[in-house]
């Protein structure tokens, strides 16, 4: 009997703090050895030249979900797991949303029956929160969270899915007791709605204005609430798809206090502008996803984030409808800002963007693209070491990249079922060739050689960043944690 399954030999292997040339082993699924000139592989792949990273964790995308307005994305779980399969992504992390009058436990249930038959990749699934009625938070989301679904999203917009300001107490309270890591979607809803309103009735409908709508100031306005919040109770939170300097500003003023704020940011705030809304007809509708893309110098700024740590994630928010009356035109051939669902494809090119104006253009190092692109990811969320690292014992999940590689991107070469990608004709430099998952070598020379429902769920960990920080002393912060001690039956907290 042979020794390896599968040796990985003559690459660098990198991960998000160490590099090395050496041979990964791989055995039952599992990474086995690191070593130099390892022996008796079953089968040998030549790496020389190439580097040996962890497959991505894309930890926030849209899969066979039903948006708030009743549209179904346009990927289901096997279009979505193969074109994140051949972007270099070996796990994803889609929602289990829940609607207003829902079941929680329901909705996670009717999820597992789509997925299963189809994924060829590993998932983990969050929850949406919605409806945070009594049931909600007193019986099922407990016991969800002990089953390991231990991070859920909560939207401080569309009327359909926010929650106010005293439930997302409610929320917080329940995750302080319970363990699980709060994400928040941080726009001002009201702001929206009041400047959309406005732009309407002065005649104003084309796929622009909603980039007007979405302004920078209702999103700092709405991100420093919830992290005020956040901080009354200790409890932490991330805050997801993070696209203005001031919503970044928020964050890192909140970290550099001490507080375990965490952000998120995507390609679609690096590569994007609001300019490519203001395209002619509905063209514009293709980009406009929320938060919307801003302008240049906000671009410097996320890229700024993505240096200094105050993002630790960087996701792809994966949101596919296509360009026709099924996604974006379903309210008809020229509908207003108001009309156009919300989101953009991204799970098949998030890696390699931002390995080409990332690594390959110097703002980042190799280490810093590995651990936002899969570490800290598995970290946060519970996952890791199985997923994001290469290290003995964690799962063989390993992309192989060709760092010269170079590719334009169009949608005729990616494989999702959008139709499109907002990032038509860019050249990048750097791209995954073979992909492994769990020892499986799911993509290699442009073929997909997994079968559908091969891909396993990943019940989650609760993970440390969801943990309290306790209490400082008074003279340090001395209303942080008023909430908390309530919550802990400490009596007056003066």
């Amino acid at each position: 009997m042979a020794a390896y399954d599968l040796i990985i030999r003559g690459g660098t292997v990198a991960t998000a703090s160490e590099r090395s040339l050496c041979d990964v082993g791989i055995k039952d699924g599992r990474v086995a050895a690191l070593a130099e000139n390892l022996k008796g592989g079953e089968r040998v792949i030549e790496t020389k030249g190439k580097l040996v990273l962890p497959g991505g964790v894309d930890s926030h995308c849209h899969v066979e979900q039903v948006s708030s307005t009743g549209l179904m994305c346009a990927d289901d779980f096997l279009s979505a797991t193969v074109s994140a399969a051949f972007g270099g992504t070996t796990t994803i992390m889609p929602f289990a949303a829940q609607h207003r009058g829902q079941s929680l436990r329901q909705v996670v249930t009717d999820y597992h029956d789509r997925d299963g038959p189809k994924a060829v990749i590993d998932y983990a699934f969050h929850l949406i929160i919605s409806d945070p009625t009594d049931e909600v938070l007193g019986q099922e989301l407990p016991a969800l969270i002990r089953d390991g679904y231990t991070s859920f999203k909560v939207y401080t917009t569309y009327e359909a899915l926010k929650i106010d300001d005293y439930q997302f107490l409610d929320v917080l309270a329940l995750a302080r007791r319970e363990g699980a890591l709060v994400m928040v979607h941080a726009e001002n809803d009201d702001a929206i709605r009041w400047i959309s309103n406005r732009l309407l009735d002065k005649g104003h409908r084309e796929p622009r204005y909603h980039a007007v709508a979405h302004s920078r100031i209702g999103e700092g306005e709405a991100t420093h609430r919830v992290i005020a919040l956040s901080r009354l109770m200790d409890v932490p939170i991330l805050i997801v798809h993070v696209s203005t300097e001031e919503a970044r500003d928020e964050i890192r003023q909140a970290q550099n206090l001490g507080l375990k704020i965490y952000g998120e940011t995507c390609p679609q705030y690096l590569f994007l502008t609001a300019d490519d809304l203001d395209l002619e007809g509905s063209e514009g509708a293709k980009f406009c996803c929320s938060p919307p893309p801003r302008d240049a110098q906000a671009q410097e700024a996320i890229w700024t984030g993505l240096r200094n740590g105050t993002f630790q994630v960087f996701s792809s928010d994966h949101a596919p409808y296509r360009h026709d009356e099924t996604g974006k035109l379903a309210a008809g051939p020229n509908p207003s800002f108001k009309q156009i669902a919300s989101g953009v494809p991204g799970i098949e090119a998030r890696l390699p963007l931002l390995f080409s104006e990332g690594v390959g253009a110097g703002r980042i190092d190799l280490h810093r693209f590995v651990d936002l692109s899969a570490t800290a990811a598995a970290k946060l969320y519970g996952l890791f070491p199985r997923k994001g690292t290469i290290a003995v014992g964690a799962d063989a999940d390993i992309a192989i990249w060709d760092p010269e590689k170079e590719v334009t991107i169009g949608a005729d070469m990616l494989h999702d079922n959008v139709g499109y990608t907002p990032y038509e004709g860019r050249a990048v430099t750097g791209w995954p060739v073979t992909v492994l998952s769990r020892g499986r070598v799911v993509v290699e020379d442009g073929q997909l050689n997994a079968e559908r429902g091969s891909g396993e769920f990943l019940p989650c960990a609760v993970p440390d960043a969801a943990r309290p920080l306790g209490r400082l002393a008074p003279e340090m912060d001395p209303e942080r944690n008023f909430g908390a001690q309530l919550l802990d039956g400490e009596g007056d907290p003066s």
